[in-house]
């Protein structure tokens, strides 16, 4: 059985070093949420609520976040990040692709953009591009069937 050599992290300042084996014992279900750094809250609350349908939820006293079913982006202030955070926090870095049911002709037309044919992560998809107000490469895509 092959095993992996020593990966070295620091995790929450606790764990210094964990060791895994080539057989992985998890079963990842799904993405519960990710952190966008962003240079400006109101701005990025504005388009996720205005363009893309997203709730904006305060939690945590005045944490905000971006909500759609059973997920959400967390935001963080550039220069004000919560702990734990990533190593190198940057405003656009991301790059994001969003599954909608609704008809990419409809969305299209709300965006007054032009669709692209790609592959998804479980088969062919139609592909909107555009970016957030932190330059953040969003995709708005529906599975094609």
């Amino acid at each position: 059985q092959h095993h992996y050599s020593m990966l070295k992290t620091s995790v929450l300042g606790g764990l210094s070093s964990v060791r895994f084996k080539s057989s992985c014992p998890m079963n990842i279900s799904h993405l519960d949420h990710l952190v966008l750094t962003v240079r400006d809250l109101n701005r990025t609350t504005h388009f996720y609520s205005k363009v893309l349908g997203m709730e904006v939820i305060t939690f945590k006293g005045d944490r905000k976040a971006l909500s759609f079913r059973e997920q959400k982006l967390n935001l963080h202030q550039a220069g004000k990040e919560f702990e734990p955070k990533a190593k190198t926090p940057t405003p656009g870095s991301a790059d994001l692709c969003l599954i909608t049911k609704t008809p990419l002709t409809t969305v299209a037309a709300h965006l007054e953009l032009k669709d692209m044919h790609r592959t998804g992560a479980v088969g062919p998809i139609r592909s909107l591009y555009f970016r957030d107000p932190d330059h953040n490469l969003i995709e708005i895509s529906n599975y094609q069937q």
